[in-house]
């Protein structure tokens, strides 16, 4: 069985510790590594590998200490080249060509962001658990199969978009920038729509907007929609 925990989800960083009880691994490392080091009381030998989905320090801040902690790090060669990583911890994955870390099967797929080659990840293991990954991107044109644990950002939704624009507490050019990098309220719901969701246990909703989201409405909506646990991620 997955456990998640949320070491932090929003634009100040974000981590996830995932563990099917072998193999423990961290998802993303968008904070410092100290930060990192505390919220996992300092177990950090126990993480056997690091996925980040690309360059933005949100989401990949620590990833030369984590190297140097001893833990592999796993990303895209454009992240790596963005981030100057290098060395032998340095694990470059390309989309569609699985890799194993301990008892996780991992695909790597593209996403789009503002970055370059962005990642979501596919993991399952050896117990018959299949979780999706999905944060900082506008669109998905990947279906997924006998899901058990869904991950997916809803970062805003565009009636808030829209209202704030029009009080004028966000600017037109950063709504055009959101709505061409992360995935909204809407996206998300078309995309549970899109997948095979009969198996899926719990769903996490990732990286909420401080200001263009609603948590209490954004989880009501999506149980209404699935059915579904659904968590919202701490920021």
């Amino acid at each position: 069985m997955i456990d998640i925990k949320c070491l932090g989800s929003s634009s100040a960083g974000n981590a996830y510790h995932i563990t099917d009880g072998h193999t423990a691994l961290l998802l993303e490392a968008g904070f410092p590594y100290k930060a990192l080091q505390r919220a996992l009381n300092f177990r950090m030998s126990e993480i056997s590998g690091c996925l980040i989905t690309h360059e933005h320090l949100d989401h990949s801040k620590a990833a030369k200490d984590v190297m140097k902690a001893g833990i592999n790090v796993y990303t895209s060669q454009g992240t790596a080249d963005a981030r100057g990583l290098s060395g032998h911890r340095l694990k470059i994955i390309r989309a569609m060509e699985q890799f194993q870390i301990g008892t996780w099967s991992i695909l790597p797929f593209d996403i789009q962001h503002d970055v370059e080659e962005p990642l979501g990840f596919l993991l399952a293991n050896t117990a018959g658990d299949k979780l999706v990954f999905l944060t900082d991107t506008y669109y998905c044109r990947h279906r997924f199969r006998d899901l058990t644990h869904i991950m997916v950002e809803c970062n805003y939704s565009m009636d808030i978009v829209r209202e704030r624009v029009a009080s004028g507490h966000l600017h037109p050019g950063q709504m055009k920038r959101l709505l061409k990098s992360h995935f909204g309220l809407e996206h998300v719901k078309d995309f549970l729509k899109a997948n095979d969701t009969r198996k899926v246990k719990e769903i996490w909703l990732l990286h909420l907007s401080d200001g263009n989201s609603d948590e209490k409405r954004f989880k009501r909506e999506i149980q209404e929609v699935t059915g579904k646990l659904v968590r919202v991620a701490g920021r």
